[in-house]
């Protein structure tokens, strides 16, 4: 087996292999390519340009440095290629170097990609849908799934324009959702089928926790990290831990929230009461740059894009991000109603796996600027391409005057740690949202762990193999976290920093 540029090993050889091209041109000229493939393909095409003008000469293979000698002869030269390919006029260069040797074969080679990632030796997310639909014909097939429009949501989003969803026999309409309060509200409510929901979500709407008690499942986390801590840019040098932040307004997305709780975290070790010596107001995310810019808002943990759109606004600027409060800690996830996923199981399964499959596909940080590209547009995330990407690839300004490079300043990990569960549930606790919670019986009843190890194992892709284990020691930036004494994690907490 040989690997190719997204990581996927294919049988006979890399698809840009001669024999492999060949069959893709023939199938080509036949017609039989899938429209949705030939759009997939074109985009897949475009990040493999973009990535083979920008990465530096020594790490480019012999078939990608021949695609950059083609894009800088079509433009008529390597500076004129990278303004034209970053410039506003990209699509239309693009087009015009697929016309080359080097960006028809990069093309061909992308159409027999497709081919592999939908596992079959056939071309099109069509003729693999009989083999993908998992374990009998589908209950519904048009569905309605919320999303807030964050980076968060990646895989929920992306799984759209790119063709993930129809793979699976799904025809989905992606509902732009206002606040995390309406998409709670919509999904118990039943107007939604399944949604993007913020990790401790269905820990709290299932214990009835700020709203009726409905059991809802985790199905699958859709991203870790991706958050951060960002200040307006009239304290630029004034705040350098969490006891410069007393007094301050803090806005985060909502009280359930990864970021409410990492929040809180921060600010108890500089000796700051969250509920006493600072404002924490829950904002949606698209309203909390204005917020910051108008003084609403003295700093705020908030998702994705919106931190660098501070920083692109000149408002504010990255204080840290959460990544180094808890590498790898989970920030949203994808879920649905308990009753819903009873009476819709094959579909429950198909649109999971679905999503899986794009998680897994946009861990792949080379298929990075491809995704910035598709979930970048107006009824998705509604901002500049160039502020998404730099969240995706981890290549950004912090808004202090310095460029960064953090690749996995956001990462896309499905797999659902019932440790996760158990972190938040006593965070819960601590912050007086519930009292006397069964921390394991709700993380096992809540997070579909071993359905998703199942899902990960289907789909086995190439060098991600899914845990064997539901949980793990955790460790973050202040203390470690140990699933199994979970009550003795809390006290030594509220020890050391206080409730």
């Amino acid at each position: 087996m040989a690997s190719c540029w997204c990581g996927v090993e294919h049988e006979g050889g890399h698809p840009g292999a001669p024999t492999a091209l060949a069959g893709a041109a023939d199938r080509l000229k036949m017609g039989l390519v899938s429209e949705s493939s030939t759009r997939t393909a074109h985009l897949l095409t475009r990040g493999e340009a973009e990535l083979a003008l920008a990465a530096p000469s020594e790490a480019l293979t012999p078939e990608i440095d021949a695609l950059r000698a083609a894009l800088a002869q079509e433009a008529g030269g390597m500076d004129a290629a990278m303004a034209a390919a970053f410039g506003p006029r990209a699509e239309e260069f693009f087009v015009a170097s697929e016309r080359t040797e080097a960006g028809r074969r990069a093309f061909l080679k992308q159409i027999a990609l497709v081919a592999a990632l939908a596992g079959t030796g056939t071309f099109g997310w069509e003729e693999a849908q009989a083999q993908s639909t998992p374990t009998g014909p589908l209950e519904k097939k048009k569905l309605r799934i919320g999303f807030i429009p964050i980076t968060c949501a990646t895989p929920i989003i992306m799984a759209k324009p790119l063709d993930f969803y129809s793979k699976y026999g799904l025809d989905v309409e992606l509902v732009k959702m206002p606040s995390w309060a309406a998409v709670r509200d919509a999904v118990i409510a039943g107007e939604l089928d399944a949604s993007h929901m913020l990790s401790p979500m269905p820990l709290a709407i299932s214990l009835g926790l700020g709203s009726a008690k409905v059991p809802i499942k985790l199905a699958s986390i859709e991203n870790i990290n991706g958050q951060a801590i960002t200040v307006a840019k009239k304290y630029l040098g004034k705040v350098k831990g969490p006891a410069d932040f007393k007094g301050f307004k803090i806005g985060v997305p909502f009280q359930y929230s990864m970021h409410n709780l990492l929040l809180r975290y921060y600010l108890a070790t500089g000796k700051i009461n969250p509920d006493k010596d600072v404002q924490i107001i829950s904002v949606p995310p698209p309203d909390s740059v204005s917020k910051l810019i108008v003084g609403e808002l003295d700093a705020m943990l908030m998702p994705d894009p919106f931190n660098q759109r501070a920083v692109y606004q000149d408002a504010g600027f990255i204080h840290l991000l959460t990544k180094d409060l808890w590498p790898g800690h989970p920030c949203c996830a994808f879920a649905a109603q308990e009753a819903w996923i009873k009476q819709n199981p094959n579909t429950f399964r198909a649109v999971n796996k679905a999503i899986i499959d794009a998680a897994l596909f946009a861990h792949n940080k080379v298929n990075r600027k491809a995704i910035a590209k598709a979930i970048a547009p107006k009824n998705y995330l509604n901002q500049p391409e160039e502020v998404v990407a730099a969240v995706l690839t981890g290549e950004f300004e912090d808004g202090t005057g310095q460029k960064r490079s953090v690749p996995d300043r956001i990462d896309f990990a499905p797999y659902p740690w019932r440790s996760y569960s158990g972190w938040i549930l006593t965070q819960f606790e601590r912050w007086g949202y519930g009292k006397n919670i069964d921390i394991a019986g709700t993380g096992k009843s809540v997070f579909l762990t071993e359905t998703a190890r199942d899902l990960q194992k289907e789909l086995n892709y190439p060098g991600v193999t899914p845990p064997s284990k539901d949980e793990r020691v955790e460790k973050l930036k202040y203390d470690t976290f140990n699933p199994a004494e979970p009550q003795k994690y809390l006290a030594a907490q509220i020890k050391q920093y206080g409730a």
